[in-house]
């Protein structure tokens, strides 16, 4: 889970993040600031892995805020000044978007942070999940699922054309799963993002050849699964 701070003056610019921020699970905002200085004097005994910052600010602006901290999170700049791009990244921000902010920018601002944070890790993936199946415990293979519906308060745990019923809501079990291996699509689907193997705009093709439709609120989601290869 990535701990997000919002520094911006404009409270739009905030509303603006958090729609977006929405389809992103693994993303969570815990705190949000309207100035500089009241970022800095949050920070000062909190952590934040990541901070979107705005730049033209009262009192403090965005670059002198980035200049004074010693160990920076990383930073995405979201600002209206395009001007300011050279200076962010020569203070190593991680990506600099301009306002109006897209949910598709935004997404891919966000790749770039989780490739950060993953190269600075120690990579440590569970591969294995246990749930409750009526009243037997049950370990199940990640590798062998491929994908989670919501089945009211239960979740149907699909291996290929074969399905366990886990005693479990749908969002108690995407907690336990890890975030650069699963993905949500759907307020009822959850897919394992190494399954997929087709995809349009309004849905994904898994490889037991079923095909699940993507909610609207996850379309962002699509920009992660099945990327185009580097050319």
């Amino acid at each position: 889970m990535l701990k997000a701070l919002i520094v911006d003056d404009e409270p739009l610019a905030h509303k603006v993040i958090l729609h977006h921020l929405a389809s992103h699970r693994d993303v969570k905002v815990v705190k949000q600031c309207y100035n500089a200085t009241e970022a800095l004097a949050w920070l000062a005994s909190n952590r934040a892995d990541l901070i979107f910052l705005d730049i033209n600010m009262p009192q403090l602006n965005g670059m002198d805020m980035l200049k004074v901290m010693a160990n920076r999170p990383q930073v995405i700049i979201v600002s209206a000044y395009e001007e300011f791009a050279l200076q962010g990244f020569e203070l190593d921000v991680t990506d600099y978007l301009l306002k109006p902010v897209s949910e598709a920018r935004l997404a891919s601002a966000l790749d770039k942070v989780r490739q950060r944070s993953a190269a600075n890790k120690p990579a440590h993936t569970p591969k294995e999940i246990v749930i409750k199946v009526d009243r037997e415990l049950r370990k199940v293979s990640l590798r062998d699922i491929t994908y989670l519906e919501a089945y009211g308060n239960y979740v149907k745990v699909w291996q290929g054309d074969t399905m366990l019923l886990a005693n479990s809501t749908l969002k108690k079990l995407l907690a336990e799963l890890p975030a650069q291996a699963f993905s949500q699509i759907h307020k009822s689907f959850v897919v394992r993002n190494n399954a997929v193997i087709g995809k349009d705009s309004d849905s994904v093709l898994l490889n037991n050849q079923i095909r699940l439709k993507v909610g609207k609120s996850f379309k962002s989601v699509l920009n992660r699964l099945l990327p185009l290869p580097r050319q």
